[in-house]
C-alpha cells in the first residue's frame, strides 16, 4: 500500500515540475516564433551578398 502512495506522489511532483517548466516557457517566449526557424533554414544568405570580383 505504501508503493502506490509513493508512486502518486512521485507522479504528482514531476507533473508539477513539467507544469512549471511549461509555464516558464510561455512567460520567457519560447514559443514567440514557432515557424520562424525552419524559414531561416531554407533562407541562403549567400544570395544576400553582392557577388565579389
Amino acid at each position: 500500500m505504501g508503493t502506490i502512495f509513493l508512486l502518486i506522489f512521485i507522479s504528482t511532483v514531476l507533473g508539477a515540475g513539467a507544469w512549471l517548466l511549461f509555464l516558464w516557457a510561455v512567460r520567457s517566449d519560447q514559443f514567440e516564433d514557432v515557424e520562424g526557424a525552419k524559414h531561416r533554414m531554407l533562407d541562403d544568405e549567400k544570395d544576400k551578398e553582392p557577388p565579389s570580383g
